[in-house]
């Protein structure tokens, strides 16, 4: 298991800072429904959201999710003890892992952080894509747990994409983002080919790529 100590650790520093900075510069946009839907806090929850939208998740969580620490699944290799201390700068908390297949190890440690009272965050479509295709294990571990899910949209009024393979949504300071959120409950997962479906089908719905 990778880890990041030291200077190399302070190096990450600065930008963990920078991006708490440039996310509370940024305007979210929401209808009471969806406000409702963030901040219900009576228990855990699985966040799931689209690759591309991760500059927002340290945000969404700061703003809505406040008194319940949130996790994210990173891989145990050196590049993901990078992302695990650039994570804990930002505010968001780790469990290492299979992020490319979401196997029985990661699904466990998910599932751990869920019954001990934390939410949990997923990108079904991660790490490597493709992109808005979304993975089998994306409902392995609200189903395991019938934890309720919520789903993330975001529409960016004005931002930079990146030329990744998911073509990465960075927002522009100052800007609007047209945040969305529906949650799933573990009984609308209870089929999983169905569940999938359905997810996909939403997550798409409230997403919607400008170009």
């Amino acid at each position: 298991m990778h880890k990041i100590f030291g200077w190399r650790r302070a190096a990450l520093w600065p930008f963990g800072v920078l991006l708490r900075l440039w996310g509370r510069t940024l305007r979210f946009d929401l209808t009471p429904q969806d406000l409702a839907n963030y901040t219900k806090n009576d228990k855990p929850v699985a966040i799931i959201l689209w690759h591309n939208r991760l500059f927002l998740a340290a945000e969404i969580v700061r703003r809505f999710r406040q008194g319940r620490p949130a996790y994210a699944l990173v891989s145990a290799s050196q590049d993901g003890a990078w992302l695990t201390a650039f994570f804990s700068l930002a505010g968001l908390g780790t469990v290492r892992g299979s992020s490319s297949r979401l196997g029985r190890e990661a699904a466990s440690a998910l599932v751990d952080v869920l019954r001990d009272g934390y939410d949990v965050g997923i990108t079904p479509d991660g790490p490597r894509g493709p992109c808005y295709d979304l993975k089998p294990g994306a409902v392995i571990v609200p189903r395991r747990t019938r934890a309720p899910v919520l789903l993330i949209g975001a529409e960016f009024q004005s931002a930079w994409r990146l030329k990744s393979w998911d073509r990465f949504y960075v927002p522009k300071p100052f800007s609007r983002v047209r945040m969305r959120c529906e949650m799933l409950t573990s009984e609308q997962l209870a089929d999983r080919d169905a569940g999938l479906a359905l997810m996909r089908e939403r997550l798409l719905a409230i997403n919607p790529d400008r170009d």
